[in-house]
């Protein structure tokens, strides 16, 4: 079941990378159905907060606190201290992790606030990131915080 939506997020991934931004993609799902898709496009709309998980969540729309309760959020990226943070505000129970090699966000917080949190340690996630960490150095710094 991960495969397929982890494969929805590295499709939005690719998507980023294709027009030219940072290959991180998430999806959002409840009760099996995808809700929210998104990618980073910080780069695309000169954005200072468009990670992929906020731009899944912009997608998804407004949702009811009981949804989020029962919502799987799916990043090809550990997500960092924003994204966990509106993890955490809207009490989504479980984060999938493409990878954590590259970047690894509040993982044990966000556990220690009970949220399951599962790695995957995909090896096209890891690969796709670390293409575009050594071809563009500076945006990644710039997307980090660095």
């Amino acid at each position: 079941m991960h495969d397929k939506f982890m494969n929805a997020a590295i499709e939005e991934a690719e998507k980023g990378f294709s027009e030219g931004g940072i290959p991180i993609g998430s999806v959002l799902v409840i009760d099996n159905e995808i809700v929210g898709r998104g990618h980073n496009r910080r780069v695309q709309k000169g954005s200072a907060i468009l990670h992929a998980e906020m731009d899944c969540f912009e997608n998804a729309g407004r949702l009811t606190a009981k949804d989020y309760k029962r919502a799987t959020l799916y990043s090809t990226l550990s997500p960092c201290d924003m994204c966990s943070g509106t993890a955490l505000l809207y009490k989504i129970p479980k984060i999938v992790i493409g990878e954590n090699k590259t970047f690894k966000g509040p993982e044990e917080y966000v556990k220690s606030r009970g949220v399951e949190v599962i790695v995957l340690d995909s090896p096209k996630c890891i690969k796709l990131m670390e293409y575009f960490i050594r071809n563009k150095p500076e945006l990644w710094n710039e997307d980090i915080g660095e």
